[in-house]
């Protein structure tokens, strides 16, 4: 596994502490965006520290084998991170499974970055890390995210009740998977 890849109009790599700035900008830019589909932050979540800890704790994880998060910058804006791409909950033995999650720029939207990004990580996924299957939720009412899975041939299983806590109240999210070929 490398620590850098590319696609035609991305550069897409796995970060360290020294980034916390180009982080912290990232994640203040679409706050709004972003919160509406996740859990409640700590206080101290939007600070140059916290994003500092977390790409450290992250970076950690990959030794681990239990996470990796890769992070989207565009070629011709290699300083501007646009998106995340991470696989969670990463299991090998009888599984070989893991969840992907991600995250895009709103000004980046529309515009094709994400498929492009997550059918590398996709491919990352399945040949270099051994994945036989890939699972991904989201929540019904995220239309975009929704026709996002459907385009990159993730199916549909099912819907699973109360499965997170987003903004301090529980809620309904789909599940889609997608196997090796």
């Amino acid at each position: 596994m490398n620590f850098t890849y590319e696609t035609r109009r991305l550069r897409i790599r796995i970060l360290n502490g020294t980034y916390a700035a180009q982080a912290l900008r990232f994640y203040k830019e679409d706050r709004e965006l972003f919160e509406r589909y996740e859990p409640l932050r700590v206080p101290n979540f939007y600070t140059e520290n916290f994003q500092r800890y977390m790409l450290n704790y992250e970076y950690s994880q990959i030794v681990k084998g239990t996470m990796i998060r890769y992070w989207v910058f565009p070629k011709r804006e290699p300083r501007r991170i646009i998106g995340t791409v991470s696989l969670r909950n990463i299991m090998h033995g009888s599984y070989h499974k893991c969840e992907i999650g991600y995250k895009f720029s709103s000004a980046y939207q529309g515009q094709h970055y994400a498929s492009e990004a997550i059918r590398r990580i996709i491919w990352i996924a399945f040949t270099e890390l051994n994945i036989h299957r890939l699972e991904a939720c989201c929540m019904p009412e995220n239309d975009p995210s929704i026709r996002l899975l459907e385009a990159l041939g993730f199916g549909l299983e099912g819907r699973m009740r109360q499965y997170t806590e987003i903004q301090g109240r529980y809620r309904d999210h789909l599940l889609f998977s997608l196997l090796r070929p």
